[in-house]
């Protein structure tokens, strides 16, 4: 594959970067929420993913029925990652989760409500998976959706549900067939998140973000709202989840932590010498850039396989996703690591510290990267895709 951009490609990049320069502000870009930045969580942030909208590019790879452009994935890539850059709202839920499993799988009433929506930036979504005892393992979720007229009632409970304290709607899995395989029964609902029936509860992360427990007390959703077939929604959020782990992953923080610590060193002294001529600080700052390429190389590979595989009607590239988001999650700990080692005792000091190595940026970036290696299926769970279905061993392997 080819590692370098087209002049086309080039000049969006380029377009991109004078739209944020144009619309620059504190309150919506902010790298210290790290990877959390990519939240659409205030007005301002929802007026600048609606700008982006109206430039067309919500929706770059969507089919063209649908008000996309058919465009390849690379350029949604460029986006996104000069978006988290900036510590900005990036595209995610919405247009990938969403808006790409119902152009596959949705009605067409669902499709006629919320994909216009989805490309205005009119909507806001949060995601339910994750339940108490169903964390990473999707397939053992238990909120209960039982039949009956027109519908369904849903009982039960989800957890770290980021989104659902701002969100409009609900992308919810329930389990409707108690009796199938734990891989089936499970079908995906699209519900108001201000449903009587529906109570939001708080939990306040060690990033200083909130997440929630969402509770359903007979919560009737109709058949209209059911998404794609009874039973088949395990697919769908496999699926779906193999777009979260790339898009929502980027590596642009990463490469913009190890810059500031590269910094750090160059201009840092350490008992009153130099820390860059410290042979094993050299050597660890080497080992932490070549990593960090590597990181780079394996994104786009992955944009690379999505490619190929839009042009050929294939599945979004499983495996590949796994290895990218399992090495730079991982990698992120260990740059943040290294960050609060060569910083020194300093590093302790919060975020925003002026007189603190790297204003502190070490600090939070020590406490979110713990988060990155959870979202999107932990770490365990990239390994387990990876062996099974990239070496094709045994599960009991």
């Amino acid at each position: 594959m080819d590692f370098d951009f087209t002049p086309e490609q080039e000049a969006f990049r380029a377009e991109v970067e004078a739209f944020l320069d144009a619309n620059d502000d504190p309150e919506v870009f902010d790298l210290t929420r790290e990877n959390m930045a990519q939240i659409v969580d205030t007005p301002k942030r929802r007026a600048l993913m609606k700008k982006m909208g109206e430039q067309g590019w919500l929706g770059i790879t969507w089919p063209r029925e649908y008000g996309g452009q058919e465009g390849e994935g690379v350029y949604e890539y460029i986006l996104n990652e000069a978006l988290a850059a900036r510590g900005g709202p990036q595209i995610g839920k919405g247009v990938g989760i969403i808006g790409k499993t119902l152009i596959a799988h949705g009605s067409e009433f669902l499709k006629e409500e919320f994909l216009p929506k989805i490309l205005a930036n009119e909507v806001e979504f949060a995601v339910g998976y994750s339940e108490p005892e169903a964390g990473s393992d999707a397939a053992a979720m238990k909120l209960k959706a039982t039949e009956t007229s027109g519908g369904w009632i849903l009982n039960g409970q989800k957890t770290w549900t980021t989104s659902a304290h701002f969100a409009e709607w609900y992308w919810v899995g329930a389990r409707t067939n108690p009796d199938a395989p734990k891989h089936s029964g499970i079908t995906l609902f699209l519900v108001p998140l201000d449903h009587p029936g529906i109570t939001v509860q708080g939990i306040w992360t060690m990033g200083d973000e909130r997440t929630n427990d969402v509770f359903f007390d007979d919560v009737f959703v109709p058949d209209e709202y059911v998404v794609g077939q009874l039973d088949h929604g395990f697919q769908y959020i496999s699926q779906a989840l193999d777009i979260e782990r790339f898009t929502m992953f980027t590596f642009s923080p990463v490469k913009q932590r190890l810059d500031l610590l590269i910094e750090y060193v160059r201009t840092a002294s350490r008992d009153g010498q130099p820390l860059k001529d410290d042979p094993k600080v050299r050597s660890r700052i080497a080992r932490l850039a070549t990593t960090a390429e590597v990181a780079r190389v394996m994104g786009l590979r992955v944009v690379d396989a999505s490619v190929k595989a839009e042009a050929t009607g294939g599945a979004p590239p499983t495996i590949e996703a796994s290895e990218y988001k399992l090495f730079t999650t991982e990698f992120s700990k260990v740059l943040a690591d290294a960050s609060m080692d060569l910083g020194g005792p300093g590093t302790q000091l919060r975020v925003g510290t002026e007189e603190a190595p790297m204003v502190g940026r070490a600090e939070s970036t020590y406490r979110y990267t713990v988060l990155d290696t959870i979202g999107g299926g932990t770490s365990e769970v990239q390994k387990n895709i990876i062996t099974r279905r990239g070496l094709g061993l045994p599960k009991n392997f």
